[in-house]
């Protein structure tokens, strides 16, 4: 069962546990949103489409009856993310308590605050979240782990920023990638000399599903960390090439865009966030590779290839 089935995570999580032959259910608000998925997924037979409010407990009860593992990738835009998080994480706890299923949380690395140090970040590695978006997040783990859900077996997954064929807008590097391919001018959001971690989201979505399959995951957090380091400067210029277009890009750092934050509540939650884009946490895949082997890891050519002609796909389709 895949809540948030048509978001960027959500829809490579399907993709995956359909091609294993995973008997799913997508779960969403909209009709229409499912079954494009399904169609772009080749209308498999193994998938069923049910909608539903993520909020409403019930819904989730409903449509999870039957399953095995619930994948909570339901997402919330950063100006909610105080108010809503919490309140949605609680209905899907509640409706799993009732079945007695597992639960898989697809997360960030928010929690983890400010870097102490330049080596890659294990499990381990102390939670010190200074923004709001970090301290509602550590808030909803210390919720997923209470002794509350005593019928549940979660774990929680945590991904760096992302890019893939089902990457829509919905991280800093996606909209921009988005332009790139239509062939405009667009923002980076960002210092683009700094090296970051991305992860190829199918390479993702292998990885969770990997840690979903095996008992002994259950109870902990796990790194899903990206194929290495890249600066914005190279990524760009990999879809460039992608896309066969070579348009301005304009980098956006603090203080242009705490002026768009003026007219934008979302830029204005983006802002806190800027020092991920300065100072990169960097993610530790070895706990991984001790339990299920080496980390999947498409490189970023490669994965910037499928990407755009995703992208590009969807905008003809559209036009």
């Amino acid at each position: 069962m895949v809540l948030g089935a048509t978001g960027e995570t959500g829809v490579a999580i399907v993709a995956e546990l359909v091609k294993r032959g995973i008997d799913t259910v997508a779960f969403g608000r909209t009709l229409s949103k499912l079954e494009r998925l399904k169609k772009d997924l080749n209308g498999p037979v193994n998938l069923t489409l049910i909608t539903g409010d993520v909020f409403n407990s019930d819904d989730v009860y409903e449509a999870s009856k039957g399953a095995d593992v619930i994948f909570h990738s339901a997402s919330i835009p950063y100006n909610e993310m105080k108010s809503k998080l919490l309140p949605m994480g609680e209905s899907v706890m509640m409706a799993a308590n009732r079945l007695g299923v597992k639960v898989v949380a697809v997360d960030g690395i928010y929690p983890y605050g400010r870097r102490t140090t330049l080596e890659p970040i294990d499990e381990e590695y102390p939670k010190n979240p200074h923004t709001v978006k970090g301290k509602t997040k550590l808030e909803f783990e210390k919720m997923f782990f209470s002794r509350r859900w005593n019928q549940v077996q979660g774990l929680i997954v945590r991904l760096p920023d992302y890019y893939g064929p089902s990457a829509t807008d919905s991280s800093y590097l996606c909209s921009t990638l988005q332009d790139i391919a239509a062939g405009k001018p667009t923002i980076f959001i960002g210092n683009m000399k700094v090296s970051c971690e991305f992860v190829y989201l199918p390479d993702a979505a292998k990885m969770i599903v990997e840690l979903a399959s095996r008992k002994e995951a259950y109870g902990q957090n796990w790194n899903i960390p990206g194929s290495g380091l890249i600066s914005g400067r190279a990524l760009v210029k990999l879809a460039q090439e992608a896309s066969g277009t070579n348009k301005a890009i304009f980098p956006l750092g603090k203080a242009s865009l705490s002026l768009i934050a003026l007219f934008s509540p979302v830029i204005k939650e983006v802002v806190e966030m800027l020092y991920l884009t300065k100072d990169p946490l960097v993610l530790s895949g070895k706990k991984y590779e001790r339990l299920v082997g080496p980390v999947p890891a498409t490189s970023f050519e490669e994965g910037m290839k499928a990407t755009i002609g995703a992208i590009k796909n969807r905008q003809s389709e559209k036009s």
